[in-house]
């Protein structure tokens, strides 16, 4: 005996939603003014029997349905609308909906009874809570690939503009004007100025929770900074971005994509205060002409780190000087860390184009300088690849999650504003053709090839979901007993 060809599951389209129905014929039998008893006596069925259809447990017939239409007054068309009659019906099936849906279920509490009886604030209650409960969940598995995606999508805005907002440049300016700074680099003293303006007073303490750089108390109008002697740890930026996120008038993210944003605004409008447009951009321009450019330089005379110095030069460099460029922040393990580029340059990249996490070939000079003898001055290289050939300059800097280059590059054609521009060294990059680096040599894999099996480094923050909160990563209750420690007490 041949098998039966199996009939096809009914479509999202073409499926009957006898929840919607049920609740339907309910509202409609109350408005006609219609028992149970009635309806039934009319339809010719029991009332336990539409009480079942009414609560969306039983599919009805279509017989039954033209019945039970033609006894209430309406047409069948009207009775199968997926249209509740009003807002209360409406709360009425969203809630029976949320409790038959897999969250509510999985939480193993009773069901509510949807019926007349139930206010409809407390179906607004439950629906509330429902909602928040997704919320936060959803939030807290968000995976590390939709963090990635909202970065790339971040990085293309930057690239568009150039990486250069004149608003938060003017912001900045406007600010430095109030507090009388006439140009040049920012001092500390110059720093706590701006907090003073802005109503701050700055507190550094020993206890800052572990998962900040700092703690605002906009109740008390106190900053609270790190006590470190880490070389590293510049905290007149750190109190800049605090003052930064206010100035800006950030509250609480709205997702990932947010928090980003306003991380980026917040250290570009830092940048801005710490290396003043008009100061920089003079320096760089003076730089440029005596064909002298080097981002060392900047930093010295900004009295700010290399990194900072590399960024600023990325705000300035196309939008005042016509200097195409990009930026790379490398692990020694390879890694790349971020970067930034409006120049071509290849980036390794995944299939979403997020770059952040991605192995750089090993022959850029981002990788090359770590095993450069000479740490003190920068390193220069050019190097060739499929997108044409760039100059870069590197440095390596230790930090406390390990050794990174910071290198900021460009196409060739700029070369000659830049002091390194006749370095020796040179390289050539067929990345992302895997024979350029990642494939071992020949000889070595003749002999090893099959015969090492190395016990890899797991990673575990690669399986994990992205850190729960608006400010992912930050321990709540950790920052509010420290504020509670350290704030005066409340009247």
């Amino acid at each position: 005996m041949g098998t039966q060809p199996l009939k096809p599951a009914p479509t999202d389209e073409t499926a009957l939603d006898t929840v919607a129905v049920g609740r339907r014929i309910r509202a409609l039998r109350k408005a006609a003014g219609m028992t149970l008893d009635a309806l039934g006596e009319a339809v010719g069925t029991v009332p336990s029997q539409l009480s079942l259809l009414e609560n969306g447990k039983r599919e009805p017939k279509i017989t039954m349905l033209m019945k039970i239409a033609k006894a209430l007054g309406t047409t069948l068309d009207d009775l199968l609308t997926a249209e509740p009659l009003d807002r209360r019906a409406a709360l009425e099936l969203e809630l029976v909906r949320a409790q038959q849906g897999p969250l509510y279920t999985s939480l193993g509490l009773p069901t509510v009874k949807v019926g007349p009886r139930l206010g409809t604030d407390v179906i607004e209650a439950l629906l509330g809570l429902q909602n928040e409960l997704s919320r936060r969940l959803d939030e807290s598995l968000a995976t590390p690939e939709e963090a990635r995606r909202a970065n790339t999508e971040l990085r293309a805005e930057m690239r568009e503009c150039n990486n250069y907002y004149p608003d938060l440049e003017a912001e900045a300016a406007k600010l430095l004007t109030a507090v009388g700074h006439s140009g040049g680099p920012l001092s500390h003293h110059d720093a706590a100025d701006l907090a003073e303006h802005l109503g701050f007073s700055i507190r550094f303490v020993s206890d800052l929770p572990h998962s900040t750089r700092s703690v605002t108390d906009e109740v008390n109008k106190v900053i609270y900074l790190e006590q470190s002697t880490r070389p590293e740890h510049d905290p007149r930026s750190v109190l800049l971005q605090a003052l930064a996120r206010h100035q800006l008038g950030y509250g609480e993210p709205e997702d990932y994509a947010d928090f980003l944003r306003q991380r980026v605004n917040t250290n570009y409008f830092a940048g801005a205060l710490l290396m003043p447009e008009r100061a920089a951009v003079d320096f760089l321009a003076d730089a440029k002409k005596r064909r002298e450019m080097a981002i060392e330089d900047l930093r010295d005379a900004f009295a700010v780190s290399y990194e900072s110095a590399a960024h600023r030069f990325t705000n300035l460099a196309t939008s005042h000087l016509d200097i195409t460029c990009h930026f790379q922040k490398v692990h020694s393990s390879g890694i790349l860390h971020k970067g930034y580029e409006n120049d071509n340059v290849n980036f390794p990249a995944d299939h979403t184009g997020a770059i952040e996490g991605q192995t750089v070939c090993r022959h850029w000079t981002s990788r090359e300088v770590f095993d450069v003898p000479d740490k003190f001055r920068a390193f220069e290289q050019y190097t060739d690849t499929g997108a044409g050939t760039f100059w870069c300059t590197a440095i390596t800097e230790r930090h406390s999650t390990g050794e990174y280059s910071l290198s900021i590059g460009l196409p060739f054609e700029h070369v000659r504003w830049f002091r390194g521009r006749g370095t020796k060294h040179r390289s050539t990059s067929t990345c992302p053709d895997p024979s350029c680096c990642r494939k071992p040599p020949e000889a070595l894999a003749k002999v090893w090839g099959g015969h090492a099996f190395p016990a890899a480094r797991a990673n575990t923050h690669l399986l994990a979901a992205m850190p729960e909160g608006a400010f992912p990563g930050v321990d709540d209750t950790e920052v509010y007993q420290f504020l509670a420690r350290h704030s005066p007490e409340q009247t």
